[in-house]
């Protein structure tokens, strides 16, 4: 088992514990056809005249070319909901796997003047950890101020001494949710900050599914495909696929504000900023792009999930297809009938999912669901060349968000999540080439072939589904 699976099975162990402090529910999606009055995109406060103008011209187009009505489509209804701002005028770049995402925001550190905002889940003390170790100490004595927020589970086997070197260097740390009965609440250990967050002198910012590990030292291009003829399945520790988004422009303070919302929960907050520096965390933003995007951070405890709310109803308004591409794929039946009932009216849904991860129960609970998804036209693929590990969707090939958030139960109800939507049929055709890329490396599930898995797996499949809540 791989150390993000043994950090889950932490948190399953500790399940009973927090079961006392109640058990959630997501959010029921009501399905609200747009009609002929919906009201048009609204940018968000924080957005210029320009970025303004050039927003509401990219989603306007639509006369004759089918993409730029799919936007309106989606634009238009997203502007009904109200969970967050839609902000204009900013650039996305996708980064796919670990030496392209490292290599983007390495260099956007190094180049830091101001302050280098950075929250993670894990950290490992590895070669990738220190060398962001390194540069982290090295901007601070440098003048720039770094602020880091770190998962006390997702860091669990992280020595204290590489945060305690850290803090001494003037670095300031937070431990989000410290797993100690006497610094933090016992019955509050199941919610963990699950977010990948950098932000840059508040202009540049990168989010997804990308922790700082060795394991995404290496390509997913690197790993032979598992049919290769050693017959070898890759290790858990090499190789991972995962996604990143890069983002600039006025969304970029969207970002930041996420990053500060956990860090004034701490209770030294409100302390000044040590060495006497004075970082400006929110600068002016020019326009940088035509792309409209929508930060999304989500809570345990939140009244609605607006990751989820907004992901479910982009599926539930998909008119050519929806494309998934889950690490941890356990859903709620309400996803499930999404699903079945959007491959019902002709939409092509396809989802790509993990062939092997590093804990096998959340696997199994998703394979509980196959039979009854593939009947009703679901097509799904399993990845075993690589351990899949993004969470992205691409819709009607214009609505696409990259993130930290799974499909299950604790990213949706446990868990800090943020992930990034961004409207536009450019970032969507970059994602759909990716996605592409994907299945081309992944081994179709057909129904017939599935029905005939043996008595010892269906067992498995249901226990794991019998406990997807806590996985």
């Amino acid at each position: 088992m791989g150390r993000i699976g043994k950090f889950t099975d932490a948190v399953k162990n500790c399940a009973i514990a927090a079961a006392f402090a109640g058990c959630q529910s997501v959010p029921e999606i009501t399905r609200s056809p747009l009609t002929a009055s919906s009201k048009p995109l609204q940018i968000g406060a924080a957005v210029e005249r320009e970025a303004h103008m050039r927003s509401e011209m990219q989603v306007a187009k639509s006369a004759g070319d089918s993409a730029n009505a799919l936007l309106q489509h989606h634009s238009r209804f997203m502007a009904k909901r109200n969970n967050s701002a839609l902000i204009g005028g900013s650039e996305a770049r996708l980064l796919i796997d670990g030496p392209q995402t490292y290599a983007a925001m390495f260099a956007a550190m190094e180049a830091a003047r101001d302050h280098i905002n950075l929250e993670v889940y894990i950290l490992e003390d590895d070669a990738v950890g220190r060398t962001l170790q390194e540069l982290l100490l090295r901007k601070q004595q440098q003048g720039v101020q770094v602020n880091l927020i770190y998962d006390s589970l997702g860091c669990l086997h992280t020595p204290k001494a590489v945060f305690d070197t850290l803090r001494q260097a003037g670095v300031q740390v937070y431990e989000f949710n410290p797993v100690n009965p006497v610094k933090g609440k016992i019955l509050n250990v199941n919610n963990r900050d699950h977010r990948k967050l950098l932000i840059v002198d508040g202009k540049i910012g990168f989010s997804g599914g990308i922790n700082i590990s060795g394991v995404y030292a290496r390509g997913s291009g690197s790993n032979r495909l598992f049919r290769s003829s050693e017959g070898r399945k890759p290790s858990v520790n090499e190789g991972w696929r995962d996604t990143q988004i890069e983002v600039r422009g006025p969304a970029v303070a969207a970002m930041q504000k996420v990053f500060f919302d956990t860090w004034n929960q701490q209770p030294e907050a409100k302390r000044k900023p040590r060495n006497g520096l004075q970082p400006e965390y929110f600068p002016p933003l020019p326009v940088a792009g035509d792309k409209v995007l929508r930060v999304i951070a989500s809570s345990a405890g939140d009244t609605e999930n607006g990751i989820y709310a907004d992901l479910m109803s982009a599926m539930q308004q998909a008119q050519r297809s929806v494309h998934l591409t889950m690490a941890y794929f356990s859903p709620d039946d309400q996803t499930i009938d999404i699903l079945k009932q959007t491959a019902g009216r002709g939409v092509d849904v396809v989802l790509v999912l993990p062939g092997f991860n590093d804990f096998w129960p959340v696997l199994e609970a998703g394979r509980s669901h196959y039979a009854n998804l593939l009947r009703a036209g679901v097509t799904i693929y399993e990845r075993h060349d690589a351990l899949m590990h993004a969470k992205t969707a691409v819709i009607d090939g214009v609505w696409s968000t990259v993130g930290s958030a799974n499909m299950d139960m604790r990213s949706f109800l446990h868990n800090n999540e943020v992930n990034v939507i961004v409207l536009g049929s450019g970032f969507g055709k970059a994602m759909e080439t990716m996605f592409a890329q994907d299945i081309a490396k992944s081994e179709r599930i057909y129904l017939q072939h599935w029905q005939n898995r043996g008595l010892g797996k269906r067992i498995k499949q249901w226990f794991s589904r019998a406990w997807s809540y806590w996985l």
